[in-house]
């Protein structure tokens, strides 16, 4: 048996912003456009499964399987760095309550009793929440042109939720679902600036590994309650299907991904990939569901791209 030394990893996974190599910075402005995709599946799925999978019971099958998955590549590193967790169980804990657990079972209980527009709008308001918490936890501040970019993002994103129409803003109508969701939103927000700003001696896959444990163990006494007042899911094809969906596409592709860009672009430039959401879906919808691609699609993507790269990229020093 190894002996129980310090675990001194090659590399901290957290690498200042000014330091950063260039070309993880390039990948990650690559990934920025990639992982809202892997984020709408989890969405689309969640909605389509409500009826036949309870929620807790879906986002436990997910993280778990995500453990499942990930340890297998990375266990070894976990192993090393058990003096480390042990010494810093409680933001492991945090991290997973935040992100596996509220935004987990969280949104999937709130998006079966709220309406599309709703969540768009409401999730559209996560990347200044997470700007605000940045800058109000740690002093963080975005360029003018970062802020202009974040702000066209933003109308963008309101262009494709109310239709082009601003006056739908007005008939707006707020239920126990988008509660759910509203709280969801700021628990993602508050989890990209912890998962930036707490230093964690692990890789992206191993952090992510132990974070996912850590959910899936917060989450069981509600698991409980689920299975006693709603008794378990059916296990047919089509269950395993969609929980083996959700471990690879969004469980471990999204988190993964999010997690390194936030290592190498920020949070609050991180954040900004949830404008990308309205416009994913849209897409996602007209190819697999056959609704119509309307102009206010087009105008929303018109803003929300030039946005986003203007947000995300620096100017080279001259």
């Amino acid at each position: 048996m190894e002996a129980d030394l310090p675990y001194r990893p090659t590399r901290m996974a957290s690498t200042p912003l000014g330091v950063a190599e260039p070309r993880h910075q390039r990948i990650a402005q690559i990934l920025l456009f990639v992982t809202p995709a892997l984020f709408t599946a989890n969405m689309l799925l969640a909605r389509a499964t409500a009826d036949f999978i309870p929620p807790v019971a879906l986002a436990e099958l997910r993280w778990m399987g995500v453990v499942l998955v990930l340890l297998p590549f990375c266990g070894r590193e976990v192993w090393r760095a058990r003096a480390a967790l042990r010494r810093d169980w409680a933001r492991y804990a945090v991290l997973g309550l935040l992100g596996m657990g509220i935004c987990g079972a969280g949104v999937y209980h709130g998006a079966a009793s709220t309406t599309a527009t709703n969540i768009g709008l409401i999730y559209a308001v996560s990347p200044v929440i997470i700007i605000l918490m940045s800058r109000a936890m740690f002093g963080d501040r975005l360029s003018g042109r970062q802020g202009l970019g974040a702000a066209l993002a933003l109308i963008g994103v309101l262009v494709i939720v109310l239709r082009g129409d601003p006056a739908a803003l007005l008939a707006l109508r707020f239920n126990p679902g988008d509660l759910m969701i509203l709280g969801a939103a700021v628990s993602w927000a508050l989890y990209t600036v912890l998962l930036k700003r707490w230093p964690d001696p692990l890789g992206v896959q191993a952090r992510l590994a132990v974070i996912a444990l850590a959910g899936s163990i917060l989450l069981l006494p509600l698991l409980g309650w689920e299975l006693a007042s709603r008794g378990a899911p059916h296990f047919d094809l089509r269950t395993i299907a969609t929980v083996l969906t959700l471990v690879l596409v969004p469980g471990v592709g999204a988190y993964a991904t999010y997690g390194y860009i936030t290592e190498h672009l920020g949070p609050s430039r991180t954040g900004l990939l949830l404008y990308l959401s309205p416009v994913y879906t849209a897409v996602m919808a007209w190819l697999l569901l056959s609704e119509a691609f309307a102009l206010h699609h087009w105008l929303g993507a018109a803003l929300v791209l030039p946005g986003l790269f203007f947000a995300t990229h620096k100017p080279k020093a001259t």
